[in-house]
């Protein structure tokens, strides 16, 4: 009889601690998409066209660290399908000139209207988006009729 007591208080006790060593799981909060997520699935599900040599002045510019993104309008220089140079633009319709230092030179070329990403000493990830190049939307297809009953 003491023997069944001592293995029921020994089941007990592991139980026990086993029950109360377990931290419980963090709880996950569903966290909205940052811009530039946005954006990046918006060109991944509709492609986009090569961007040609030129000065566009109507792209995306994103700044991002961690999960934290920004997004502004912008200004890039592009020659032989690389990001040359590219501005950030003002609210009185000015542009300037980002110059931050990356920790990898170039070239940063664009790849279905986004460019490479360039990592900067800080650690901030930029990437620069060619909206305007985004594929149009596919038609949907048509649903039949339904049977009639005559």
């Amino acid at each position: 009889m003491k023997k069944n007591r001592l293995c029921l208080l020994c089941l007990y006790l592991i139980g026990t601690v086993c029950c109360f060593s377990q931290t419980p799981a963090p709880a996950t909060s569903v966290e909205e998409p940052n811009c530039y997520l946005k954006w990046l699935k918006k060109f991944e599900e509709r492609g986009a066209d090569d961007v040609a040599d030129g000065t566009y002045t109507d792209v995306i510019i994103t700044f991002r660290s961690g999960t934290n993104g920004q997004c502004f309008n912008g200004k890039v220089d592009v020659k032989g399908n690389v990001v040359m140079a590219y501005y950030i633009k003002r609210e009185d319709g000015s542009y300037e000139e980002i110059k931050k230092k990356l920790k990898y030179n170039g070239p940063f070329t664009i790849i279905g209207g986004v460019s490479q990403t360039m990592l900067t000493t800080e650690d901030e990830l930029i990437n620069i988006m060619f909206p305007n190049k985004i594929r149009p939307k596919k038609a949907g297809f048509q649903k039949a009729v339904e049977p009639k009953d005559d």
